[in-house]
């Protein structure tokens, strides 16, 4: 979980404002390197020029919705490989099923899960 030399990065893709700082403040705490983006385009824009270690995208986001970024995120070369996790407070099975079918590694429900759930996860999601 800790990771003090902040070689893992994290973007976070989320629109909630009182959802985003507190991911962030326990992802920063726990040693991560945390880059965020409030909308879609600015989420796909961010992976390809970031390249982060992994993504944890909201499904519901402006300009862009969290499933296109993620069919345009597997759909490029540089970002194809990244693994993402979809945060979402709508666990519906047509969701969840769509997420798998584009690569989503997990599909988190945000009413079920704390900031400390993502962290301690990351290690994992990283090993898949």
């Amino acid at each position: 979980m800790a990771n003090l030399d902040q070689s893992i990065h994290v973007l976070l893709i989320e629109d909630d404002p009182a959802v985003l700082p507190m991911y962030r403040r326990r992802l920063e705490r726990d040693g991560y390197t945390v880059q965020t983006a409030a909308d879609g385009e600015e989420g796909l824009a961010s992976a390809a020029r970031l390249s982060p270690d992994i993504v944890f995208l909201d499904l519901r986001l402006p300009r862009m919705d969290g499933f296109e970024v993620l069919r345009r995120l597997r759909g490029q070369a540089e970002t194809a490989a990244i693994p993402v996790v979809i945060l979402s407070n709508y666990p519906e099975e047509e969701n969840m099923a769509i997420a798998r079918n584009l690569g989503a590694l997990e599909f988190l429900v945000k009413a079920r899960i704390t900031p400390g759930d993502l962290s301690e996860g990351i290690d994992e999601w990283l090993k898949e």
